[in-house]
């Protein structure tokens, strides 16, 4: 469900009104109902038409007091961690293929008690996953990101070289199992222009190409660093599998602009499938009926295809 005082149940209604679904995976939502309904009535009262009578629910009831949209709450962040416990509950009772999940809100989440910066690390905690990565998927385009949410300070000081190669490895491992072949991947530089030979920066040089050349001397295929500018862009053209970035921005505003509404947020290294959307809670139009299913509709579907 997510976070219900965001657009999630919003755009998991939306989804799950595109009948074509159904022939391609079996939907079981987790959640509270009411929380649901309420969306529902939200949707319907902006002139639209939905039905949620197709989809199966897991009720979790966990929102007895109702909530608000568009408000951080403590009520709505625990309930989001409680779905996410019981996706990997169902999970590993062999109940349920893979998970799919619609944004949280960190703040809320935390007041909630469950101290995680994201889906990414709190599913990685349930299923004791130690080497785990996030990444995107937009169409051709694959990112791999080195580091996820920190400070930009922090994130820059995190490019080293054994951190790169150690990601480099983990990457050609978790996609050429995922896309059954042998990947190509290529790595984004930290500096502009890659640091043009060290005119910008020392990080390419000290830290990335040696990373780089360790991996390649190992066979895998990994070249770089390239210019931060143009390496996303031929990415999504189809030169490589995937890219690998430096820090958070730097994967998400190519993703973004390149394809949003279409592309889907893939934790790597766990057990299980896991899928999100590329975008977060939009608590600024929250229960307006105004989101947008797509990148939900995409989710959930690269869910079901990676699943088999």
């Amino acid at each position: 469900m997510g976070d219900a005082a965001g657009i999630g149940p919003e755009i998991i209604i939306k989804a799950l009104a595109d009948n074509e679904l159904y022939s391609k995976i079996r939907p079981l939502v987790i959640g509270d109902a009411e929380a649901f309904l309420q969306t529902a009535d939200t949707i319907r009262s902006s002139g639209k038409f939905v039905s949620f009578d197709t989809a199966e629910i897991f009720d979790l009831k966990n929102i007895p007091d109702g909530f608000n949209f568009g408000e951080v709450s403590a009520a709505t962040g625990k309930a989001a961690g409680e779905c996410i416990e019981k996706a990997v509950e169902l999970w590993n009772r062999g109940e349920i293929d893979a998970i799919c999940t619609a944004p949280i809100n960190k703040k809320s989440l935390s007041l909630g008690g469950y101290e995680f910066p994201g889906h990414t690390e709190f599913i990685a905690n349930l299923t004791d996953t130690k080497e785990f990565a996030m990444s995107f998927f937009a169409e051709k385009l694959r990112v791999v990101l080195l580091s996820t949410h920190l400070p930009l300070s922090a994130a820059i000081g995190r490019v080293k070289a054994g951190a790169l190669a150690e990601l480099i490895n983990f990457t050609d491992r978790s996609l050429s199992q995922l896309l059954k072949r042998k990947v190509q991947i290529a790595v984004a530089g930290l500096n502009p222009h890659a640091s043009e030979n060290g005119m910008f920066g020392s990080e390419e040089r000290n830290e990335m190409e040696p990373a780089i050349a360790q991996c390649a001397s190992s066979g895998i295929d990994v070249s770089g660093p390239y210019s931060p500018d143009t390496i996303f862009l031929r990415g999504y053209r189809g030169e490589f599998d995937a890219v690998i970035a430096c820090y958070h921005d730097q994967a998400t505003i190519a993703v973004k602009c390149l394809s949003f509404g279409s592309a889907v947020n893939v934790t790597l290294g766990l057990p299980l499938v896991r899928t999100s959307v590329d975008h977060g809670t939009a608590f600024d139009i929250a229960g307006k009926g105004i989101a947008d299913e797509s990148s939900m509709n995409a989710a959930i579907l690269l869910a079901g295809e990676l699943a088999k």
